[in-house]
């Protein structure tokens, strides 16, 4: 038996989908009904009811649905309960943050913080945005650090993570500037004459976000995909050697346009995002006149003084 399996469960039983429930499971949906088997295989009975549409559960699985909601409660609440003790010994506040924002935007935003949260000692994981959240969700993370796109949101349960708008990005066409100032290639390119592109890996996250961004672009944009990789600050530096065009984030090129090292390769190109910070909700503890409070984490702390910071609350 494994937590997961009756995590996968509960969210197939209230979505009543496996893709839907693979999503936000952030596994893929062979894996998912895999995962499912097994638990099937655990209990030895059927859990989940095939031959109807949308999946619905038998009367075994539904047993075991509201058995498994008061067994995860009280494991989460056991959880906090632990981390609580362990507060004092350890009062790191550890971030998972995608890679383009662990380079630019964290370091300006954590100092931006001190006249608000005081002295915070953080430890942080650079990933990929996919490792990132999965990081958070497996319980290895205080906090997740994203962006947010409608054409590619973080899917996280609400019920289960909440969230506060930290920012805005925004994603611009960067190339090398020539001797004069003007950019060394052009957006949009023809047909002919496509433009060289630095593209993110197949998967990466802000690689979607450009595609989402091509594809809906008003005018073509020719492209010649000579160059990829996953990492944004690996793109600009192949844009500042002049081997094409890369779309990057505003904060981590505004120092090289300010310069004149890179300059902006087309108008209306530009791809606005959100700045989210996300954070498991704290598990209700039970009503019970003997249950002690516990002392709040520094993660928990930190959150708080964060929210009303947001807000425009004044302590």
């Amino acid at each position: 038996m494994e937590t997961k399996w009756l995590e996968d469960f509960v969210s197939l039983a209230e979505t009543r989908s496996f893709s839907r429930s693979a999503q936000l499971r952030h596994v893929t949906q062979p894996a998912f009904s895999r995962r499912i088997q097994s638990l099937e295989a655990w209990a030895g009975t059927d859990l989940v009811d095939r031959s109807s549409y949308p999946t619905r559960l038998t009367p075994a699985g539904q047993t075991l649905y509201e058995q498994a909601l008061e067994l995860l409660q009280s494991l989460q609440t056991t959880r906090a309960m632990l981390r609580a003790h362990n507060a004092t010994a350890s009062d790191t506040i550890e971030f998972a943050v995608p890679h383009s924002l662990a380079f630019t935007f964290f370091p300006a935003w954590l100092s931006g913080l001190r006249g608000i949260c005081g002295p915070i000692k953080s430890r942080l994981t650079a990933l990929n945005v996919h490792d990132a959240v999965l990081r958070l969700v497996e319980g290895h993370a205080d906090l997740l650090i994203a962006f947010h796109h409608p054409s590619q949101p973080i899917q996280l349960d609400a019920q289960r993570y909440e969230m506060l708008p930290l920012g805005r990005e925004v994603l611009v066409p960067c190339v090398r500037a020539t001797a004069d100032g003007q950019a060394l290639y052009r957006l949009p390119g023809s047909a002919a004459h496509p433009v060289p592109y630095l593209a993110y890996a197949p998967g990466a996250y802000l690689g979607r976000v450009v595609e989402h961004l091509l594809k809906t672009s008003p005018q073509p944009v020719h492209l010649d995909r000579v160059y990829e990789t996953d990492m944004a600050e690996g793109l600009k530096a192949m844009a500042r050697e002049g081997h094409g065009i890369a779309f990057l984030p505003l904060s981590a090129v505004q120092k090289d346009l300010t310069a004149g090292k890179l300059v902006v390769a087309g108008q209306g190109l530009e791809m606005p995002m959100d700045i989210r910070i996300y954070r498991e909700r704290p598990a209700e503890r039970p009503a019970s006149s003997h249950a002690i409070a516990a002392t709040p984490t520094p993660a928990a702390v930190f959150w708080a003084r964060l929210r009303d910071s947001i807000e425009g609350k004044t302590p």
